[in-house]
C-alpha cells in the first residue's frame, strides 16, 4: 500500500470511536474520510502538540480520549518519561503492539542483524516504551534477548561477557558508562564479544565524535544510532554503510518538517522540527504531532532520510551572545577532550543575558582548559570550565540530563 492509501485506511478508522480526533476533525472543519492526497491532510489538518495531550489526559483521566477502541481491547501500558511536559500514559491494543514490533525489526534488519545474534538490553524495566517493544522484537525476529535490569553497571558488563552478547543496546552516554564501570572494576571489555551498539534515547548517536568514543571504548564495535519516541513508537534507523543518515520507515510514517515558528513547509536542505504521522497505530494514533526534534532532510537521497541524524530539540537550543548552542554540537565538542569523564552545563540568565558554565569530571589536571580550547574553537565563544571532584556529577542509565537552569 501507498502512503495515502494506509493514511486513508487510518482515517477511516478514526471516526467516530476516537473522540479526542474526532473533535480536532469538527474543530477544523475537516471531513477525514473525504481525504484524497497527503497535500490536502497537511493543509487541512491542524498539528498535534504534546500539550494537547497532556490537557485531554488532565481532562479525562487517567487516559484521556486518544483511543480509537473500547479500553477493553487495550493490553499494553507505556508512559513517557516526563522530560519536558507532565508524563503521558500510552495504551495499544495487541495490534498496534505488533505493528511496533514490524518496526523495530526493520531496526534491526537495517543494522545487518542476523537470527542467531545475542542482544544485552542495558535497561531497567521501568515504564518506557523502547525497552519492552525493542526486547519482544528481538524474540520474535529470532535473536536472542538477555535483560539486564535490576543490575548495576560493573554487573551488566559481566554478564555481557558471561553470556557473550554480541549485540548492545543502551542510550549513547550509557555506552560509554558501561566502559568506564568496567575499567573501573579492572574488566577486560576485550573479553567481551559485542561486535554493534544500539544507541537512541539522545542525539549523541548520530554525532562523530560521541561515535568515536563508543567504538573506541568498545574496541571497535559498530555504533548505529535509531529513533523513536514512546509517543509514536520506533521511527527511523541507521545501516552500517551510512551513519550519517537516519531513514524513517516510510511504510510506518508520513514525516514532515516545518519552520518551528511558522509551522510551514522547510525549504529542501533547512533545518525544521520534525513531524510524524503514525500510519498504523490505529489503537493510539497522532496525526502530524509535533516531535521537537529538529532535523535536515538528506538531499539526492532515496526515501526519506535524515543528515546527521537528529540535531537537536527545538526547546533545548540556548542563546549566548547571539550564538545557537545545541546539545548534540557541545556533545561533539566535550568528546574532543577524551580525559573527561562526566560533565554538566550550567545556565543561568544575568539581567538580560544567558550565561553558560561548564563542570567536568576529569583525572587530568588541564582538562578544563583544554574544554575550553575546544568550545572556543567550536562556538567562537569564552565559557568557563571547572573541574570538580571525581563521583560530583550524576551518571545516567537512560536520557542524559546534563544541561540545568540556574536562578
Amino acid at each position: 500500500m501507498s502512503q495515502i492509501e494506509r493514511l486513508r485506511a487510518l482515517l477511516a478508522e478514526l471516526t467516530p470511536g476516537n473522540r479526542f480526533y474526532t473533535r480536532r476533525f469538527e474543530a477544523d472543519g475537516v471531513e477525514a474520510r473525504a481525504i484524497t492526497s497527503l497535500e490536502e491532510f497537511s493543509r487541512r489538518v491542524s498539528f498535534t502538540h504534546k500539550q494537547d495531550l497532556v490537557v485531554d489526559q488532565a481532562a479525562h483521566a487517567p487516559y484521556g480520549t486518544n483511543h480509537t477502541y473500547p479500553l477493553e481491547r487495550y493490553t499494553r501500558f507505556c508512559q513517557t518519561s516526563g522530560t519536558t511536559a507532565r508524563p503521558l500514559v500510552i495504551l495499544d491494543t495487541p495490534e498496534s503492539w505488533q505493528w511496533m514490533l514490524g518496526n523495530w525489526a526493520a531496526i534491526y534488519q537495517g543494522g545487518g542483524l542476523e537470527p542467531g545474534d545475542r542482544i544485552y538490553f542495558a535497561f531497567s524495566f521501568g515504564p518506557f516504551l523502547g525497552f519492552w517493544t525493542a526486547f519482544d522484537a528481538a524474540a520474535k525476529c529470532g535473536y536472542l534477548g538477555i535483560p539486564g535490569g535490576g543490575l548495576g553497571s560493573a554487573a551488566r558488563v559481566r554478564a555481557m561477557i558471561q553470556h557473550q552478547a554480541n549485540v548492545l543496546c543502551c542510550t549513547p552516554t550509557y555506552a560509554l558508562r558501561l566502559a568506564q564501570a568496567a575499567k573501573e572494576e579492572d574488566i577486560d571489555l576485550r573479553q567481551a564479544a559485542v561486535k554493534k551498539i544500539i544507541v537512541a534515547g539522545e542525539t549523541g548517536g548520530s554525532v562523530p565524535e560521541v561515535r568515536r568514543r563508543i567504538t573506541e571504548a568498545w574496541h571497535g564495535a559498530q555504533v548505529l544510532d535509531h529513533y523513536g519516541m514512546t509517543e509514536v513508537g520506533p521511527t527511523a534507523y541507521q545501516t552500517p554503510e551510512r551513519a550519517d543518515l537516519l531513514h524513517i520507515i516510510e511504510d510506518s510514517y508520513f514525516a514532515e518538517i516545518i519552520r518551528p515558528e511558522t509551522g510551514e513547509a522547510v525549504t529542501p536542505g533547512e533545518v525544521g522540527e520534525l513531524v510524524l504521522t503514525t500510519l498504523g497505530r490505529a489503537a493510539c494514533p497522532l496525526l502530524r504531532y509535533r516531535t521537537g526534534d529538529l532535523v535536515r532532510r538528506a538531499e539526492q537521497e532515496p526515501g526519506f532520510a535524515l543528515a546527521g541524524g537528529i540535531i537537536g530539540r527545538a526547546d533545548d537550543m540556548v542563546v549566548v551572545r547571539g550564538v545557537n548552542l545545541y546539545p548534540a554540537a557541545f556533545d561533539s565538542a566535550v568528546r574532543l577532550v577524551p580525559e573527561i569523564d562526566e560533565y554538566r552545563v550550567e545556565i543561568s540568565r544575568r539581567n538580560t543575558l544567558t550565561e553558560v558554565e561548564v563542570q567536568i569530571e576529569s583525572p587530568d589536571d588541564g582538562a578544563a582548559k583544554k574544554l575550553e580550547r575546544a568550545l572556543t574553537s567550536t562556538f567562537s565563544l569564552r565559557i568557563p570550565v571547572t573541574r570538580v571532584a571525581e563521583h560530583t556529577l550524576p551518571r545516567f542509565e537512560m536520557k542524559a540530563r546534563r544541561w540545568v537552569w540556574r536562578e
